[in-house]
This record gives structure tokens, C-alpha cells and sequence, in this order.
């Protein structure tokens, strides 16, 4: 039988240090007026890095999980500043916001938010007793769900991400991996390169 987690009472550089190592570069949001401000990283040439605030949850390390700030989960808009093309990322994206659907739809590949299929999914597998958006996540189907707003959109590559393992797009077999190939979505996996 599984031990529940504990609570991680640890400082947030540690927590990352699990992961991979933390290296802060920092951000500036304009929540109030809507402005996003561009930035560039040293040592990362032709590299323009846009972030954007996401309507989400904070992550679960974060102190304010329960009550998140602007800011607290964001989107990122990547660009080659040498051919102008565009990667919007955004891995918990609960509400698709006009600056999103706006940085989404000019971007040539976008990376999204998958990780769940329906609103219940995980009521329904009996998993939790949280819906969807509780979560800060847009499910994939649905007339407002992620895929239909995908289907807007011009972008060469549409590729979801931060897919949960009950999410039945994992099965290759399945019905909704089927819709979503005809829809032209691709589902990450690790060791995945794009070339845009």
C-alpha cells in the first residue's frame, strides 16, 4: 500500500533542484495593463522569450496554491529573431484569455495544455473528486474545450502537453487519439524535437 505524500516543507530552489537545477532569470508581468515584455537570456542567441499570465492553478510547490497571483503559472512565447518564427507553450491553461488566443494564433507551432480529455475524467476513473477546471485545466473535448480551439488555429504544428496518465489520447488505439489526428494535433513525447 502506498504511503501518502507529505507536505514539502522545503525551500522552493530545493524543491526544483529535484528536477533539474534552477538557474532564475527575471520576469516581468504587466497584469494590470496587459503588456508583455519581451526578453532575452545571455549566452541564448537569437532568442526573444514573451512571457504571458496564465488563468490556471499555482503549481502544487507553490506557497499560494490555494489563492495564485497573476503570474504565478505563465505561458511562454519563444522567437527566432533571425526568421520570426513563433512557439507559444503553455503547459496548465485553464481559460483561454484574449492576449492567449492572440500569442496562440500568431504563433507557427503551439504547445498546449492536454491534460485532460473531459471535464469529469477524473470523477469519472475515480481518481478525484476535482473536475477539470478546479484543477486549472481546459479539457481537450467539448464545444469550449482545447481541441476546438485548436482547430482555429493556422499553425503548422499543434502539439499537446502536460498529458495525465488518465487521459485516454495516451492509448495510440483509442477513439479520441484517432479525433485528435484528424484534427492535425500531435501528442508530445519525451525525446521530441521541432523544427520550425
Amino acid at each position: 500500500m502506498a504511503r501518502p505524500c507529505s507536505k514539502i516543507s522545503l525551500p522552493l530552489t530545493q524543491v526544483l533542484a529535484h528536477y533539474c537545477g534552477t538557474d532564475w532569470q527575471p520576469i516581468t508581468l504587466d497584469t494590470e495593463a496587459g503588456l508583455q515584455r519581451p526578453f532575452e537570456v545571455a549566452g541564448i542567441h537569437h532568442l526573444r522569450i514573451t512571457p504571458f499570465p496564465l488563468s490556471s492553478k499555482a503549481p502544487p510547490y507553490s506557497p499560494r496554491r490555494l489563492k495564485p497571483d497573476p503570474g504565478d503559472n505563465i505561458g511562454i512565447l519563444l522567437e527566432d529573431t533571425r526568421t520570426g518564427r513563433k512557439t507559444f507553450y503553455a503547459p496548465g491553461l485553464g481559460v483561454i484569455e484574449p492576449h492567449i488566443a492572440t500569442a496562440m494564433a500568431g504563433a507557427d507551432c503551439v504547445l498546449v495544455d492536454g491534460t485532460f480529455w473531459t471535464e469529469d475524467e477524473m470523477v469519472r476513473s475515480n481518481l478525484s473528486s476535482k473536475l477539470a477546471h478546479e484543477m486549472g485545466h481546459l479539457p481537450l473535448s467539448g464545444d469550449a474545450g482545447m481541441l476546438a480551439f485548436l482547430n482555429t488555429l493556422d499553425a503548422r504544428r499543434k502539439i499537446v502537453i502536460h498529458i495525465n496518465n488518465s487521459n485516454p489520447i495516451l492509448d495510440d488505439d483509442s477513439a479520441e487519439r484517432a479525433e485528435l489526428t484528424r484534427y492535425g494535433v500531435e501528442v508530445a513525447y519525451d525525446g521530441m524535437e521541432i523544427e520550425l
